[in-house]
């Protein structure tokens, strides 16, 4: 084998120098720090399991992205984890069993098969809070929150917000009683704001009141007033229509006093995530990305079955995709003091107080001198003056 090959990467496999390591070490403990200030716990799941524990409650998508492999010691598929999410629904319906609400937070890599659109990595880092047991909008309008101060904290400029409902769309097609594939035809329609295939497509149905409901879909989008045109064309649809654009409502009134620069935009023929989410979906957006930047929704029963039904909404990001938009207070190494090598025990004790301090000192290897320490960070050095080591410039 030629030696390249020995320290090529797969295509969409990544490794992370000093500099950038740092700056994501930097933005995993302020948002883990934030999560614990709202009340979410951490937890840490394992990189595999048994395939169809990470697949529960999941679409086809995710079966796509999930590399796959037979254990050795029971026979059993297994999977690299690509989404965390289910995971953690495991651990609050089975493992920890709590009757009330819970919060968990995560943070660990994922791997996919294939890159997501305008992407190149495989690889991601996965953050994300979940919050269990409540199936009221103040759970969504908290999550959705929680989203924001986490952009906030990493300085992501420029964010606005799309905010859908799944519950709009799906209470429609149950009324329209549509068989699987013109459903599945009609949900791809929509995704391409197809109008012209859309009326096709519930045909006889235009005549009919959810038939116009269906088709006026495509042209729901806008800010906040999008809302009132939709209480006016889906007048006379079903109850769990009409409480969806009430969940809506409620979750726009509040964002737009919490977050008064922000831009909500409502999309009520968005479909992001459909055979995985029950209710609200939302995703934050920045200018000049096609995709967005963290997402999340409501997914509730996704702990069925792991024998226990609960409410839940949450969401993720790519942390690391996150860090190279934003700015990370606080990201870059400090500026290193060094020291020579010495066994003396009075430089030791020097250099222990210094580090318990939180200063970044590095102590010379033998042969090395204050010539190496540029080329090692340092910016001051250790010198012996007047019966003490003090610390002084590097060139002094």
């Amino acid at each position: 084998m030629p030696t390249v090959d020995r320290w090529l990467l797969p295509d969409g496999i990544d490794e992370v120098l000093p500099r950038e390591a740092a700056r994501i070490e930097a933005a995993r403990r302020q948002l883990l720090d934030l999560f614990s200030c709202w009340g979410y716990d951490l937890v840490i799941t394992p990189h595999i399991e048994y395939l169809e524990s990470l697949l529960t409650g999941a679409g086809h998508d995710l079966d796509l992205q999930t590399f796959k492999m037979t254990d050795q010691m029971s026979g059993r598929m297994l999977g690299l984890r690509a989404d965390i999410t289910p995971q953690v629904a495991r651990i609050d319906a089975h493992t920890l069993g709590a009757e009330g609400p819970s919060r968990l937070c995560y943070c660990g890599s994922v791997l996919h098969t294939l890159p997501r659109p305008l992407s190149t990595s495989r690889s991601l880092i996965q953050l994300g809070a979940e919050l269990y047991g409540d199936a009221s909008s103040a759970s969504d309008i908290e999550v959705i929150s929680l989203m924001l101060e986490t952009l906030k904290v990493c300085q992501v400029e420029g964010v606005h917000l799309d905010i859908g409902h799944v519950g709009i769309y799906r209470g429609l097609v149950q009324a329209a009683n549509l068989d699987d594939a013109t459903e599945r035809a009609l949900f791809d329609a929509l995704q391409r704001k197809a109008s012209d295939e859309v009326a096709a497509l519930v045909g006889d149905l235009q005549q009919s009141s959810v038939g116009a409901m269906l088709c006026s879909l495509v042209e729901l989008s806008g800010g906040v007033e999008v809302l009132d045109r939709a209480h006016a064309l889906l007048d006379g649809a079903p109850e769990s229509v009409m409480a969806a654009l009430d969940d809506l409502a409620e979750v726009a009134q509040v964002l737009a006093r919490r977050y008064p620069d922000i831009p909500l935009y409502f999309d009520l023929g968005e479909l992001r995530g459909y055979h995985y989410h029950t209710g609200v979906v939302f995703a934050a957006f920045v200018p000049g990305i096609g995709q967005s930047v963290a997402q999340g929704g409501r997914y509730d029963d996704i702990g069925r079955d792991f024998g226990r039904a609960r409410p839940a909404t949450g969401f993720s990001t790519d942390l690391r995709f996150l860090v190279q938009r934003g700015q990370i207070i606080g990201a870059d190494l400090p500026a290193a003091i060094w020291a020579p090598h010495s066994a003396e025990s009075d430089l030791q004790d020097v250099v222990a107080t210094l580090r318990a301090q939180g200063e970044r000192v590095i102590v010379a290897l033998p042969g090395q001198g204050d010539s190496d320490a540029a080329q090692h960070g340092c910016s001051r050095r250790l010198a012996y003056s007047a019966g003490s080591w003090q610390v002084v410039e590097l060139n002094s």
